[in-house]
């Protein structure tokens, strides 16, 4: 525990520019979020889940972090400045995320069963990006603010939008998560001209 506390304080120092100690970084209220879940989902895991709710309610109210004790949550996820964050009961979030205010990690069912995205590692979940349902984010991918995403992102995407399309300038298959391709939605929005545009239907 005490190695997953040193490496959450580590992260916030190499990921936060604005960042200048630790004693500046010990104040950070995503820092405080991330360790009560830790202490939260282990008394989840040992069937206290009502104590474990109860506490994860309290950091809430101090915090402005919303994490279900059930969440699972790997090491070095750093949440930068963290109002607004809602992560659900059955989300998996990998090792090195970093996650931005205002996101949500929703789920898109009533039924008890794995409803929830799970975060692979390395993600980056912009400011206010949303994800729903039992979807996966791949590897090193990166969610742009404000998107919206329903659908699976590849490993090493950047998707931005509502819907959540693809924006990688790499070269790589444009297809969109839970809409159109990039280049019909090109012509669609500013005429054919639009560089790398094809022709509407």
């Amino acid at each position: 525990m005490l190695d997953h506390l040193r490496e959450d304080i580590r992260t916030a120092r190499t990921t936060d520019p604005a960042a200048t100690s630790t004693a500046q970084v010990l104040l950070y209220p995503g820092l405080h979020a991330v360790w009560c879940h830790r202490l939260a989902h282990a008394l989840h895991g040992r069937g206290h889940a009502l104590a474990a709710r109860v506490f994860s309610q309290l950091v809430r109210l101090f915090t402005g972090v919303e994490i279900h004790p059930g969440a699972e949550v790997g090491r070095r996820f750093f949440i930068d400045h963290g109002m607004g964050v809602v992560v659900g009961e059955t989300a998996v979030i990998g090792d090195d995320v970093t996650c931005y205010h205002g996101v949500t990690l929703g789920g898109d069912s009533p039924r008890r069963e794995k409803r929830h995205p799970t975060v692979e590692d390395g993600v980056t979940l912009g400011a206010n990006a949303t994800l729903i349902g039992p979807i996966t984010v791949g590897e090193e991918a990166t969610v742009g603010a404000g998107a919206v995403v329903t659908e699976d992102v590849p490993a090493g995407a950047t998707v931005a939008g509502n819907p959540a399309r693809r924006v990688d300038t790499d070269g790589s298959d444009p297809e969109v998560a839970g809409g159109t391709p990039v280049e019909e939605d090109l012509a669609g929005v500013c005429g054919p001209d639009c560089p790398g545009a094809e022709p509407a239907d």
